[in-house]
């Protein structure tokens, strides 16, 4: 009997990526075998994103060039874009499933029962107001480098600009046993470097009647022995307590890295995107946590062309990413979006200005980043091997999150290597194994 095959393309954020590792698993339960996007199979998953306008029309073009390369499969929709725009997404050409967040663990039930029946199915829930509970998926890992662990799910948020609580709903909290669970198999099976993601993770524990937080959790994580280090993915501002400050700045094993968006650098803004900080009160949070573990490097998130934003107050938002000095930025152009409050605001910027001030914002962190390599230049760091870049070289992140590059052996990947810094290549560095 020929096996049946399924192959996954994923968009998006380190939540997505853990999610299409479960989704994998619940495929090989079902008795398909997993193969490369590239590849011939039955089923094709594309699991989408839809943070910016820019992500929903990447996710529509991959779903339109697989449905003309591949007519006789099936083609699935899943994830935020699914959830968020269901009725756009059954409209394209050659989709036979389209599968919200809140379904799916019933993926492969789904995608059998058009398979079966010939006809394209849609499901997609909606969120309650009400409490949620985290759904569990199965994860059999792939064996990579690093490997994420969601430990939250949704957001209580309501940023002016932001869709994620329409896609993913309201914050809800994993258990801390299935979070220790599942971080002692993955140390057991060899991994060096362990993320702990969600959609919101510094609301932690909020909806649990016990008091735990995030730094609760870490505290019991952090008792497991023989652990790998680990990474935090991104924090909220007003969500650094004091507790959570102490366990970061205190263990080792956390690495030295957070990403704390900023969105912008003016306090009007900050107000009028609902952020909960000024964007002094987010300079002092980076100098208290600078000053309790000097070694610690931070990336970061900026919205520019929010609605209403000045020159002025563009320049102020350049003046906070100056004086932090950020290893990395992401900078996002203002995406309206439908369903958010800021969509309805009527003094939107132009495109255009919203272009040239991605570009100068884009330009001013690649002149940070320098200076960050110029001060590491000769240092010695241990690093991830997480894949090969072509003949003998490797690349990986540092415990401070510096990407690196540099020569190795075929079997080095998830191994974690001492390498000298020698020159600064195009978003990476050049070392030598030391």
């Amino acid at each position: 009997m020929k096996s049946k095959k399924a192959a996954f393309y994923v968009l998006g954020c380190k939540v997505n990526q853990y999610e299409a590792e479960a989704l994998k698993s619940l495929f090989r339960q079902a008795g398909y075998s997993i193969v490369s996007f590239e590849e011939d199979a039955d089923i094709y998953v594309i699991h989408t994103c839809t943070v910016t306008h820019l992500a929903d029309r990447k996710s529509r073009q991959a779903v339109r060039k697989i449905a003309r390369q591949h007519p006789e499969a099936v083609v699935a929709v899943t994830g935020c874009y699914s959830q968020v725009a269901a009725s756009e997404v059954k409209d394209i050409p050659g989709v036979d499933a389209v599968v919200g967040t809140k379904d799916l663990h019933r993926l492969v039930e789904i995608v059998e029962k058009a398979q079966q029946k010939g006809e394209q199915q849609v499901a997609v829930s909606r969120y309650s107001c009400k409490k949620e509970n985290f759904t569990e998926l199965p994860v059999e890992k792939e064996k990579r480098a690093r490997a994420f662990v969601k430990i939250q799910e949704g957001c209580d948020g309501r940023c002016s600009y932001c869709i994620v609580p329409l896609a993913r709903g309201p914050a809800r909290s994993r258990r801390p046993e299935k979070v220790l669970a599942e971080i002692e198999k993955l140390r057991d099976t060899g991994y060096k470097e362990i993320v702990l993601t969600g959609v919101h993770i510094g609301a932690y524990g909020l909806d649990f009647p016990s008091g735990m937080d995030l730094s609760g959790l870490l505290k019991r994580v952090l008792k497991l022995p023989g652990l790998p280090r680990l990474r935090l993915s991104s924090l909220e501002p007003h969500e650094f307590t004091r507790d959570l400050k102490e366990v970061i700045a205190s263990e080792g094993i956390i690495c030295p890295h957070l990403h704390i968006p900023l969105q912008s650098g003016d306090d009007t803004i900050l107000k009028r995107m609902n952020r909960r900080y000024s964007a002094g009160e987010y300079i002092r949070l980076i100098e208290e946590i600078k000053l309790m573990r000097p070694e610690i490097l931070f990336t970061t998130d900026v919205i520019v062309g929010f609605p209403g934003e000045t020159q002025e107050q563009f320049e102020k938002t350049c003046q906070v990413v100056s004086e932090v000095a950020f290893l990395k930025l992401h900078v996002f152009r203002y995406s309206p979006r439908e369903g958010t409050l800021a969509a309805s605001f009527g003094d939107q910027v132009d495109e255009k200005i919203k272009r040239e001030r991605s570009a100068a914002l884009i330009a001013l962190g690649e002149r940070l980043w320098r200076r960050h390599v110029d001060l590491f230049i000769g240092k010695r760091l241990m690093v991830l091997a997480e894949r090969k870049t072509g003949g003998n070289s490797w690349e990986g992140r540092a415990e401070n999150y510096l990407k690196i590059r540099f020569p190795g052996p075929r079997n080095l990947r998830g191994k974690i290597v001492p390498v000298r810094l020698k020159e600064a290549g195009t978003g990476f560095v050049w070392g030598i194994p030391d």
